[in-house]
This record gives C-alpha cells, structure tokens and sequence, in this order.
C-alpha cells in the first residue's frame, strides 16, 4: 500500500484514475477499470474485477463508492478529499477524489474517475483559502472552483447566498482574480441607502439638481470607471432606478441626475442577492430584461449549517486574527466547544460565528477555550425557534436558500444537559418540540430510512445529520445496508 502516494486534488485532471465506472441508466454502477494497487485491497485480481457492480466489486466502503459516484454525477462537479475507509485489507483508510469524466465511448453510461491517495500521517491536510473565504468542504472548494472560471472572463455575475455567507468576499476574489484588478473595486449596499438617494449615488448628480444638491458629485458608476461595481442587495433596488441601470448597462454610458451631458463608462458587475430574482420577476417587483442582463453567471454561497466540517478552520482562523489584535494567545478550543458549534444553525453564517468566537475570547482568559466558556450563550440561543429571529424570516419572499432547513417548531440549538455542553441534534417531530442527542438508535435510522424511500443521503437529512455521520452510527450499531431494506 506503500505505493498510493500522496497528492494534491488540484492534479486530479493530469493522473490515471485509480477506478472508473460506468454509471448506466437505470442506477447500474459498473467497474470499468480498477489499478493493481486499489484491486489488491480485495485480495482479486483486475481482471476478476472489470464488469462487476460497484459495490459488489468493493463492498463495505464506508461511505459507499456508488453513492459518491452518484453525488458527483447529480451536482456535476467534483468531490474533494473525501476520506473512505475500506472493509478489506486491515481497515485502510484514503483519501479519495470524485470527479464526473464524460460519455463512455459507446454512449451506454457517464463515467465517474476515482483518485486514492494515502492521508498524510501526522499532518492536518492544507486548508485551501481564496480570496478570504476558508474551507475545505466539497460546497466551497465549488465556489472556489467557480471564482477562478469566471474571474478573467469579464462577463457579469451574480452571487447568491444568505446574510454573513462572504458575499462581498467574493465580488472581491472575482475583482482581483480579473483583467480589472488594478483599478477600482466600488462596493453599494442598494437596500442601505434610501429610494431618493439611491440614483444620485449610483450615477451622480449636477450642482442644484435637487434640494440639497449643493456641489457636483460623481456615482459609483464613474468612480468605478476601469473596474468592478458591486451592487450588493440588488433585489431591493426600487424599480425606477432598476429602468436606469438596465439602461446603463445596454448603452455603457451614464447620465448624471440633473445633467444632460453622458459619460462614457467602462464597468464590469457584480451582483449579490440573499433573495431569489426570479421569484421576484414573477411578482413584477425586478425587471425580468434586467434579470437577464446581469445573471450571466451564478455563484452561490452555501449556509454555515450546511459545512459544518469547515468550522474548525475557521475557528482557528479567527483565534488566529483575535490573537494579533488582542496581543494574547489562545491556542485553540476543546472537542467538546467544537462539537457544540458544529450543533448549532448559524442563521447569521460565518459573521455570526465570527462575533461569538471574538466574545468567548475576550470573556475567556485561558489558552484553551471549552465548552463551558459558551454556557451563557447557549443559555441565550436555545429558547429561539427560526421563526424568532426577525422580520427577514416572517416575510413572503423566501431567501434564496431557506433561513433554516427546520420545521418552526425546532430551535437552533438545543439545551445543553447538566453534566456537559456537548452538541445536540435537533429533529421536528409531528407534534410538539422535541431535542435528540447526537447518538442515534436504530430505530431512528430505520424509520428515516423508510421515510425516505431506502435513500441513505435523504435519511441523513430526515435526522438533521451529515451522511458521513449516518455511516458512522450504522457502523456502530452493527448494521449493515442491507438489512435497512
């Protein structure tokens, strides 16, 4: 096993994949090619191998190759640095990337290439960063994915995503990545500044062009002249004002309020919205010909809660910067503060955890911050419902993703037990409000498992679990997928 070297994802395109297969209509996942070194976890030969289904070829993979394949093919990108352990061969685990390959040759299935790499003994793998955001998760390395393609093309974009997800992190990244990245990145918040204001700031005004109107003044167009213009908030731009972008756009030139001479402006956007456009097309509230003009190209941030797994890294990232402006040290937090904060919702996303960190390490004077450092904020979170937390979630137009994938009877985060401030599942029940510990039973998961029609990945998300975890407690209990049937 020796010979599985360790590799970085980023080289998956130029290596021979270790395992191919054929996903065939009809869900048939067939193994088209296997390396000797893969095939000698089984104890068979290659040839033996080729033509078998997926999971009777490499059977007990936890989590299983065939769903991996079929996780990839759905979202048609690429999965990343993801550990599987297999049953063979003393319990080896790698670290595999997924990636979708194309037809087969004679049309019969799409291909799925797996790469195996050793993990690194005794070193946490690299965390990618780009352009301030941090992770490692399979939905951020996309994003990330997205900024590089997109960044030097110069064509406009919208970036969706909830509040506190990096929005403004990204128009940045797609700026700097750009031809443009010399000149100047002019960021506006469109539901920040009133409907009056709004087109004297975007496009400027004459001297007297209206009461108060005591000097010239140029827009964010003009200032934005050789750059990027980040139109932040944009399904909340009135629709008067929404006539005159679009118009500005079409003809790139742009017309002071109170003037009759126009500027010739050059302006790459970028868009962000925490609410679906097109949604707001259909209620006539967002021109459906500005609509198409600037959604050429879509990045979406996803929510904290559904990349639980980057949160250690991002938590050592904000201790790391507490430090430097704090001039104390804190090293890190315990298992159990992580555990509690991987537990939690996160309706305000990565700003939210941001504040919470920079207060439990102002209150804490240690080196290590535990579990109990939370208890007071806990203590705070666990009475609110999602539907507590404001006007944003009780109005008519749904955010992009929604708030809280919950019911409204559940809360954000549950009460923690007298002894430990360990985190806790939270599942809706028919009736009333219900908290679970994170240890599930096998009633639990079979009862998912039927509610969801035998899929493991929608069960995970019945029980408010990653699938990851899913296989772990099957793992423990003993039982096998097969059995679930």
């Amino acid at each position: 096993m020796n010979d599985f070297q360790t590799l970085h994802s980023q080289s998956l395109p130029a290596l021979s994949p270790d395992l191919v297969v054929n996903c065939r209509q009809g869900g048939r996942l067939q193994l088209v090619k296997i390396s000797d070194r893969l095939a000698q976890l089984t104890g068979r030969a290659p040839a033996e191998l080729r033509g078998l289904e997926l999971d009777q070829a490499l059977a007990g993979t936890v989590p299983p190759l065939g769903e991996l394949a079929e996780e990839s093919l759905n979202r048609d990108t690429a999965l990343t640095d993801i550990r599987v352990r297999f049953a063979a061969a003393k319990e080896i685990t790698l670290v595999a990337d997924v990636r979708p390959a194309g037809l087969a040759e004679d049309y019969s299935g799409t291909l799925v290439h797996f790469l195996f790499r050793q993990p690194t003994p005794g070193r946490a793998e690299t965390v990618p960063t780009f352009g301030g955001l941090i992770g490692d998760s399979a939905a951020i390395r996309e994003v990330f994915r997205k900024i590089a393609l997109y960044a030097p093309t110069g064509a406009a974009v919208v970036i969706t995503g909830e509040t506190g997800t990096g929005k403004e992190l990204v128009a940045r990244a797609l700026h700097q990545g750009s031809e443009r990245a010399r000149g100047p990145f002019v960021p506006v918040n469109c539901s920040a500044i009133s409907e009056e204001l709004l087109e004297s700031e975007l496009f400027g005004h004459e001297k007297g062009a209206f009461t108060g109107a005591l000097r010239t003044h140029k827009g964010r167009f003009e200032r934005a002249d050789g750059g990027t213009l980040f139109l932040d908030e944009i399904g909340d731009m009135p629709l008067h004002t929404q006539t005159r972008l679009l118009r500005v756009l079409e003809e790139k030139r742009v017309e002071r309020v109170g003037s009759e001479q126009e500027f010739p402006v050059d302006v790459r956007i970028v868009c962000a919205t925490n609410v679906p456009l097109e949604q707001a097309v259909g209620q006539n509230r967002f021109r459906a010909d500005l609509y198409h003009r600037i959604s050429v190209l879509r990045i979406h941030l996803p929510p904290l809660r559904q990349r639980s797994e980057d949160i250690p890294h991002l938590v050592s990232h904000f201790l790391r910067q507490f430090s430097d402006k704090y001039g104390r040290r804190v090293e890190r937090l315990t298992n159990e503060a992580l555990a509690l904060l991987q537990s939690y919702l996160w309706p305000g996303n990565i700003r939210e955890l941001r504040n919470v960190l920079e207060r439990v390490y102002i209150e804490t004077q240690s080196e290590v911050i535990g579990a109990r450092a939370f208890a007071e904020w806990v203590r705070e979170r666990q009475g609110f419902a999602p539907g507590d937390w404001g006007p944003e979630t009780r109005q008519t137009t749904q955010p992009v993703a929604p708030p809280y994938p919950l019911t409204g009877d559940r809360l954000l985060l549950a009460a923690p037990t007298k002894t430990t401030f360990d985190a806790e599942l939270l599942r809706s029940r028919t009736t009333g409000t219900s908290t679970r510990p994170a240890d599930l039973s096998a009633d639990d998961i079979r009862q998912a498992y039927r509610a969801a029609g035998g899929n493991l990945s929608a069960a995970a998300r019945r029980l408010g679990v990653h699938r990851a975890t899913l296989y772990r407690h099957l793992e423990k209990l003993g039982i096998a997928r097969d059995e679930l049937d």
